[in-house]
């Protein structure tokens, strides 16, 4: 099996191994860590089709995680996917409005984000290890709601780590809120920032990249880390549930060997479709990628005029973890498109930072080809979940559907009739005000709480233990500050 190396996507010097990629999470010059080449897979998908969950996860990150030993990547594996997940299939499928919708929110925090998360902290321990770091690892993450959540569940009192989470205060759902505010361990923390989420990402990433506070911090016996997908090791995973979902259509006879499928993705941060993309590329048979945004749609503009231009208005919907406009993983993309061209990336890059749009060559445009940009309004949304559940007593979330109302779009766009699978982010139960909402059954009176038990009765779907575990939980972290003062509130939780 051929080493797989990571460099920066901005030009960065060094080609480094895996473990050290996932260590760093951002890498000095502030590129994200791309692979040298994407390998294919080994085994065929037919025979992949045969295996379960976990040992599909082995068979694709081995394939990335080149210095991990067996024994070290099942160890990470094995530990991740448990019984934290309420299906033991860990990700199954249910068809319903034509497409099949992926459900990947039956983790311990009901969001997507359990699915890469669940094994980052292993992940992340077993690199330490291997890489004889005496340091203690300081996971600095900013969220739009739920990759928070998933991160603090997973860094919880590790050993030798700390995590510290900013979320925007006023963009974020309830339920998202009380989930960060009531998390248990002495190793982490819970801030929220006057401001949005790409206020929050910018803040962390000026901190990452700050050398003398790197070297203060080295000092001090402290060195930082990410959980956000702009890590090598959050994104690596995703990409296994796209391949584990078209084994599983094979296996179920839904397709046939070598058949295409579409994937549908909500896209906020682009780390989720990307790993579909690197999936495609893997071997697994994707023709279209559709990227489904919502009234932030940065990344429709981008796929239909090839200018990223975040000089616009930024709106707060119902379905905010994707209420962005820098997408930081889009970065990895323009990296490949680009013809894997570092200096070509970072003058992209400085000229986001500086003027806040860039535009992209037609050469690079026509290696997009197998994109699809599509976007849902607020109502487009709730018209969706409602029509999909008196339709077929499916119920979906804000997010996903999002997704499914650009698939819509989509199919009577182009007529295509491909079989699809639709990435369905989080439970709807995550979102409950705005999913009874579009049910046309919400109640101003009612907290979010109360609505679930509403929704309960209503769909005849279980209220998650991940809601019902926080509804009398203490809170526990309770600061906000503005967001110039990010780096002040991590010295001070790091008594430095």
């Amino acid at each position: 099996m051929q080493e797989v190396l990571y460099s920066s996507t901005r030009g960065d010097i060094g080609r480094i191994p895996a473990s050290l990629a996932i260590l760093r999470g951002l890498a000095p010059d502030g590129g994200l860590y791309v692979p040298e080449f994407i390998p294919q897979l080994q085994k065929s998908l037919r025979e992949i089709s045969s295996l379960s969950y976990q040992d599909t996860a082995f068979e694709v990150m081995k394939l990335f995680f080149t210095d991990f030993s067996e024994e070290e990547l099942r160890y990470c594996i094995e530990h991740a996917y448990d019984s934290k997940f309420d299906t033991q299939e860990i990700a199954p499928m249910s068809e319903a409005g034509g497409a099949y919708f992926l459900e990947l929110y039956h983790g311990a925090t009901i969001a997507f984000k359990d699915m890469a998360l669940s094994i980052l902290p292993y992940l992340m321990t077993t690199s330490a290890k291997k890489n004889n770091v005496k340091n203690e690892i300081v996971i600095l993450t900013a969220t739009s709601g739920d990759t928070g959540k998933a991160a603090l569940a997973g860094f919880a009192d590790v050993p030798g780590t700390r995590i510290i989470v900013f979320y925007p205060k006023h963009g974020v759902s309830p339920i998202q809120e009380r989930q960060m505010v009531t998390q248990k361990g002495d190793n982490t923390c819970v801030i929220g920032i006057e401001g949005n989420f790409d206020d929050a990402q910018n803040g962390v990433k000026k901190i990452f990249t700050d050398p003398e506070l790197r070297k203060y911090m080295d000092s001090k016996g402290f060195q930082f880390s990410s959980a956000n997908s702009i890590n090598i090791g959050r994104l690596v995973p995703q990409i296994v549930y796209y391949v584990y979902s078209y084994a599983k259509l094979l296996k179920e006879n839904r397709i046939s060997d070598g058949d295409t499928i579409n994937v549908v993705v909500p896209t906020g941060n682009f780390g989720n479709i990307l790993a579909a993309y690197y999936a495609k590329n893997m071997g697994v048979p994707i023709a279209r990628l559709i990227c489904a945004s919502n009234s932030n749609k940065v990344l429709f503009d981008f796929f239909r005029t090839g200018e990223y231009d975040r000089n616009r208005e930024f709106v707060l919907t119902s379905s905010p973890s994707m209420d962005i406009l820098i997408s930081s993983n889009l970065e990895r993309l323009i990296y490949h498109i680009a013809g894997d061209d570092a200096r070509a990336n970072a003058a992209f890059m400085d000229k986001l930072t500086k003027e806040g749009s860039y535009g992209i060559t037609e050469e690079m445009k026509s290696r997009l080809s197998d994109f699809y940009g599509g976007y849902a309004t607020e109502e487009e949304t709730a018209d969706t979940i409602k029509k999909l559940f008196e339709d077929t007593d499916y119920l979906i979330d804000t997010h996903t559907a999002v997704a499914a109302a650009v698939y819509n779009k989509y199919k009577k766009e182009t007529g295509d009739s491909t079989v699809t699978i639709i990435a369905s982010t989080a439970s709807p139960y995550k979102f409950t005000r705005s999913v009874m909402n579009a049910l046309g059954k919400g109640d101003e009176g009612k907290d979010d709480f109360e609505l679930a038990d509403e929704l309960s009765k209503l769909s005849s779907v279980d209220i998650p233990d991940a809601v019902k575990s926080i509804r009398s939980a203490q809170i526990r972290h309770d600061k906000v500050i503005d967001r110039k003062d990010m780096e002040g509130a991590v010295r001070e939780f790091l008594n430095i």
